[in-house]
């Protein structure tokens, strides 16, 4: 960890639908529930000192953890000491998987079928979650996936239907895509069989500590799913209104299931709920959703193009900050917590070679970082984000950039090119500047 801080410092100086389901719960176990973080108006709190995340995302922890052939443990503990050195308090990582035969999906998977889980895998998740608890590390664990690249809700409905899986990385479709993925709302069998993929997840004992998971305060929350959408852009008021129930009553079967740790949506914000601000406040106003999330990706929307830099950054920055802020501000109107809990910009021109440069990405994290903190300090309900992503000491040598099963895992999903929004070990100039910021945040940790 010394190691790693020395090597930031000298690169500095050098310059570079409604179901109902039972909910049993297991046996009680003696916890002190002051060691959990919660939520104190607009705030998380945890031993009476305000919370700050100041995060990372590493959804594949815990791949990294399993002990299978896919698994590093080695590298896991590489990859949480350096995180821990810069000022990493909290890891968003996925629960599950589920088995796809798609090129851009995540092979294997921890879910095989309903009712069919890799337990090596699933105690990968344990190991992770033990690893991070002796780093006095948070994470928060998702349930599920609006996206193809780890299975996901899309997968759920191509079991029920026997109908193999359309790829939009190759059919383009993605309206019919989501479509697909939201239809998983409004299936009683989808719903039925997730529910015991939850309570299997969230009822677990930890197979390396031998503590249950719902008495382990190292979980900040459970998050229903990785950007779940309400549907694609012609998402009629009846999809909405099924959405909005289908978060509340989801929320409330976890908190039924866990009384001890918060539960959260994984939305985008604005952008995944069709614009609509009522939509995305009513899934948010649910008592069962303990705070608000939000993703911001301004290349992705079209708001900065990475190969016009100049001509875009001005205005594509300006929409940016505009919807950092404007989540905030509704947040606020909930009076809940926020997190930012995914940024990121491209390598520069679109690069994903490691050696290729960060100077605009540099850029974006100072700007949003500093938004962000500078609300913060005028006691605002933000509370924390999570940068997109953690790449850490992974590499590829393919010349496609694209990821193969048996390839090194990195913050970039298999749906995307392996660069592209992860942030290396080497690249120190975005190491110190999340460095800089983690360190400010903690420090209004009172």
């Amino acid at each position: 960890m010394k190691k790693f801080i020395r090597l930031c410092s000298a690169a500095l100086i050098l310059g570079v639908a409604s179901f109902s389901f039972a909910a049993d719960k297991p046996k009680a176990e003696a916890v002190n529930k002051a060691d959990f973080i919660t939520t104190n108006g607009t705030h998380f709190s945890l031993k009476g000192k305000t919370y700050y995340v100041v995060g990372s995302n590493m959804w594949y922890g815990g791949y990294l953890g399993s002990a299978s052939k896919v698994g590093d443990r080695a590298r896991l503990a590489k990859e949480l000491d350096n995180l821990k050195a810069i000022g990493i308090n909290n890891l968003r990582v996925l629960a599950v998987s589920e088995k796809s035969e798609l090129n851009s999906a995540v092979h294997p998977a921890t879910t095989n079928g309903f009712d069919q889980y890799d337990e090596e895998l699933l105690a990968g998740l344990d190991y992770l979650v033990a690893e991070m608890a002796k780093r006095d590390m948070s994470v928060v664990i998702y349930l599920n996936n609006f996206w193809q690249w780890s299975g996901g809700m899309t997968q759920y409905m191509g079991w029920i239907d026997g109908k193999p899986v359309q790829d939009p990385n190759v059919t383009n479709d993605w309206e019919g895509f989501m479509a697909k993925s939201a239809s998983f709302y409004q299936s009683k069998k989808a719903q039925t069989e997730w529910r015991k993929t939850i309570k299997k997840i969230v009822t677990r004992v930890n197979t390396v500590t031998g503590k249950s998971y719902i008495n382990d305060p190292t979980i900040l929350s459970w998050q229903l799913a990785n950007e779940p959408r309400a549907g694609n852009s012609k998402t009629n008021d009846k999809e909405k209104a099924i959405y909005v129930k289908w978060v509340n009553d989801t929320a409330k079967y976890i908190h039924e299931l866990d009384a001890n740790h918060m539960v959260s949506t994984g939305s985008e914000g604005l952008m995944g709920s069709n614009n609509d601000e009522k939509l995305y406040t009513d899934a948010h106003a649910s008592p069962y959703i303990n705070y608000l999330t939000y993703h911001m990706w301004i290349r992705n929307w079209s708001w900065f193009d990475q190969k016009k830099p100049e001509e875009t950054w001005d205005a594509g920055l300006a929409k940016g900050t505009a919807y950092l802020n404007v989540h905030i501000d509704i947040a606020k109107k909930l009076n809940k917590p926020i997190v930012l809990e995914e940024f990121g910009l491209d390598r520069d021109m679109g690069a994903y070679d490691v050696k290729s440069t960060t100077h605009y990405r540099d850029k974006f994290y100072r700007i949003v970082f500093d938004t962000l903190y500078q609300r913060v300090k005028a006691g605002d309900a933000i509370s924390g984000y999570n940068f997109w992503a953690w790449n850490g000491s992974g590499r590829t040598s393919r010349e496609n950039y694209w990821w193969q099963t048996g390839d090194d895992f990195m913050g970039d999903p298999p749906q995307e090119q392996q660069g592209m929004y992860g942030v290396f070990d080497s690249d120190i100039s975005t190491i110190l500047i999340i460095k800089e910021y983690a360190d400010k945040m903690h420090a209004l940790e009172k």
